[in-house]
């Protein structure tokens, strides 16, 4: 069984990525595998420099296949933003709370047409040999005027699928991977990941 990292911490990203690489054959390992990590600054400027530079990083470090993902949430209103800083959108330490509030602060009295948003994710293969590459996945919505729903993370009780009218944190894990930013990125890994392999 081939040893893989996934180049998180995020108990809710973890989940749903193990769930998409169920049946591969595949002993999966997280950060918290590996304590003496040192952190790694998510500087660049993409979803996907930060993810292929976190997935460079840990599989130098580790020996091992990496997979990283960098990903967020863009507002038409607000001009793309929060974009690569979604996770600190209301400071360094800030919650996902404290990000959803500031969220529907900027939108108040926005009207719904105007609160249109795509959740991005990028997903990079890196092995430590230096072989890589990325892939991609986009899922469009409407930011929400208040949270619904308990089981995603970040801004999924905010991110509204009109299609489903339901929110992502509305879905359950199955049907999120399958509509999702992140569903989409990851059946697109799978499909290149054979060759890692």
């Amino acid at each position: 069984m081939k040893e893989i990292v996934i180049a998180t911490k995020n108990p809710g990203k973890l989940r749903e990525i193990e769930e998409a690489l169920r049946g591969m054959d595949l002993k999966v390992l997280s950060l918290k595998d590996f304590p003496s990590l040192p952190p790694i600054e998510e500087d660049e400027r993409t979803f996907r420099g930060n993810a292929l530079k976190k997935a460079r990083i840990v599989a130098h470090h580790t020996g091992r296949l990496t997979i990283a993902d960098d990903s967020g949430l863009e507002v038409d209103f607000l001009g793309g933003d929060p974009g690569v800083h979604s996770a600190r959108f209301a400071g360094e330490e800030a919650s996902d709370v404290d990000n959803n509030r500031k969220l529907l602060q900027l939108l108040e009295g926005v009207s719904p047409s105007q609160r249109k948003a795509s959740f991005r994710c990028v997903i990079a293969v890196a092995g430590p040999q230096g072989r890589e590459t990325s892939v991609e996945g986009e899922c469009r919505g409407i930011i929400g005027d208040k949270e619904r729903g308990e089981q995603g993370f970040g801004y999924d009780p905010l991110f509204f699928l009109p299609e489903l009218g339901k929110t992502l944190a509305e879905l359950p894990l199955e049907e999120k991977n399958r509509v999702s930013h992140r569903g989409k990125a990851l059946a697109a890994l799978k499909k290149v990941l054979g060759d890692f392999l």
